[in-house]
């Protein structure tokens, strides 16, 4: 694993060296500055660490440094180190874009826990932007399979070994977790790429249809039919035909299906030609096709025909570590469709959403990003997705939220009477406070009204 690289600021050069020895003992590459304007000449768009400073420092001070950080790049995390009294200064930075804020004196604990998440979240920064750059670029499959869990890593791999087979697959999945990219993945690497890719929800079909669509028909085959369709096997000769749900194709299609296999020709219905085809299957479905074939609700004929090679592709709970880098990618893509600014992720939402169950996999995932992105997900977010009840993390949340604010209130945003009242430190309640949005002016305004009446 290659060291992190962290750049540590402060003028008091026994703090700057105790610093530097507590991180060069874990993962990270610490580099000392005495000043922040020449710790500002090793940054760029790409650095991929995190700054640590203290907030008072002659010259340009801890401010002033997060201010300079944010013009070279707003996503690098900027830890700011204060001494007691200057809390509320911090506070303020944090508003400002600083990533955190540590009391003096930093134990080396709290810096290191600190340290981690900034790096762990500028490497999602990062990542994210060399999937949004190569969009234009040619098709690579860590584009459109995004993750870095095993499990994706895994199906990755399989995927590139079953593309260049050319042989016809099954895919397995739950709903929303990918199945058409999976097949659009296989088609793409393959050695069919320049043919079509043809796709067909056999679920989302009237059975009266579902011959025509596959097969074509000429004009006459049937009332309405007064021109001539090409089917989807037709239309995907030299390329791939992708069958989403093909559980639900009645049996007697998959006869037809098996025959035209067999044999790689058709014939429109009403027509009397066979027309040759050379097409590559990819097949999807949520239910064990095996498992069904010797249930006799699938042929097993057919089975053994189109799975030559299977895929199953891992519901999203089951890989909670991409869930931060799906959301931030989805979120940035809704993002610049409706020309908004950009992302700037909040950690507590990414661990809160690594824990949910997400039923409709990415699909779900997708739909949320998208309405956080358009800034109407809210304190309803919980109930937004799927139509479920809150979750407990939200509920609580919520919660929370209410008590500190009717603290604030009691107390006319006098946030020290506050916080000995709630029992908890000074400092862990402007924490909570900017985590839930609350200001303290809001309060003291409530407490003059209240007075003047």
């Amino acid at each position: 694993m290659n060291a992190i690289p962290v750049i540590l600021v402060d003028d008091d050069m026994e703090i700057r060296d105790a610093w530097a020895e507590t991180l060069a003992l874990e993962v990270y590459e610490p580099s000392t500055f005495a000043a922040g304007r020449e710790a500002l000449r090793v940054l760029d768009r790409d650095w991929p660490g995190v700054v640590v400073s203290d907030l008072r420092m002659p010259g340009m001070d801890g401010i002033a440094l997060l201010e300079a950080v944010q013009e070279i790049d707003r996503d690098i995390p900027v830890i700011i180190i204060t001494g007691h009294g200057d809390v509320p200064m911090a506070v303020s930075a944090l508003r400002n874009g600083a990533y955190d804020f540590i009391e003096k004196p930093a134990e080396p604990e709290v810096l290191l826990a600190a340290v981690e998440r900034g790096a762990r979240m500028r490497q999602l920064i990062l990542q994210n932007r060399q999937l949004l750059s190569g969009a234009g670029a040619p098709y690579a499959l860590e584009k459109q399979l995004i993750g870095n869990s095993e499990a994706i890593q895994r199906l990755r791999k399989r995927i590139a070994a079953v593309a260049l087979a050319d042989v016809n697959t099954v895919i397995y999945g739950e709903t929303g977790s990918g199945k058409e990219v999976v097949a659009n993945a296989l088609h793409s690497l393959g050695q069919r790429s320049d043919g079509p890719f043809v796709a067909l929800n056999c679920g989302a079909l009237p059975d009266t249809l579902i011959a025509s669509e596959l097969f074509g028909h000429e004009p006459g085959a049937f009332t309405g039919a007064d021109r001539r369709r090409i089917g989807r096997l037709e239309q995907a000769s030299g390329g791939t035909l992708f069958l989403d749900e093909i559980e639900s194709m009645p049996l007697a299609h998959q006869t037809q299906l098996l025959r035209a296999l067999q044999s790689q020709t058709i014939t429109r219905l009403g027509g009397k030609d066979e027309i040759g085809i050379d097409v590559r299957v990819v097949a999807a479905a949520k239910k064990d096709l095996e498992k069904a074939s010797e249930e006799g609700t699938f042929r097993a004929d057919l089975y053994y025909r189109i799975a030559v090679a299977t895929l199953s592709i891992p519901p999203l709970r089951e890989r909670p570590e991409d869930v931060p880098l799906l959301f931030m990618h989805y979120v940035q893509q809704a993002g610049q469709r409706v020309q908004r600014g950009s992302f700037e992720p909040d950690q507590n939402l990414l661990e809160e959403l690594s824990r949910r169950p997400w039923r409709g996999n990415v699909r779900e995932l997708i739909n949320v990003a998208e309405r956080h992105a358009l800034g109407i997900d809210g304190e309803t977010q919980g109930t937004a997705i799927g139509g479920t009840d809150p979750g407990l993390s939200d509920q609580l949340d919520a919660f929370e939220k209410r008590v500190l604010a009717a603290a604030l209130r009691r107390t006319g945003g006098r946030v020290q009477m506050a916080a000995d009242h709630l029992r908890i430190p000074r400092k862990k309640l402007y924490l909570r406070m900017q985590r839930h949005g609350l200001l303290r002016e809001d309060f003291m305004k409530v407490e003059r009204v209240e007075n003047d009446t």
